[in-house]
């Protein structure tokens, strides 16, 4: 068992050092402030925190945009993500992302995700 468990961490590893990481946008993200809704219609945002019809979300410091990976609590699956947005209203602590090679843009909790900084990962 122990032996399995070293290969698939080997091969998590061996897929991490395998992704083209692009530059960081210089545009197109959220950084100090909450989203509104024309950041999420331009793509330039993932989700929007508001209660009762009023933007509730607090910037969290964090450098945005940042590279990281989703990791999926379930199955440990790691996505290669920039962060985009970090917020934050009371307990709960997220960040939206877009995926590497799709652009696809997701929405996770702040603890599902490692973050990587932003210099390329090597």
């Amino acid at each position: 068992m122990l032996l399995l468990a070293t290969l698939s961490l080997a091969s998590t590893l061996a897929s991490a050092d395998t992704i083209a990481w692009p530059d960081l946008p210089k545009t197109c993200f959220v950084s100090g402030r909450s989203a509104t809704s024309v950041d999420v219609d331009s793509g330039c945002a993932a989700f929007l925190i508001n209660v009762q019809g009023k933007a509730a979300g607090t910037p969290i410091k964090l450098a945005i945009p940042q590279y990281a990976l989703h990791v999926d609590e379930g199955t440990g699956k790691e996505t290669p993500v920039i962060i985009i947005q970090a917020e934050e209203n009371g307990e709960i602590k997220a960040v939206g992302y877009k995926e590497l090679g799709t652009d696809q843009l997701g929405a996770a909790l702040l603890r599902e995700v490692r973050l990587l900084g932003t210099q390329k990962p090597i």
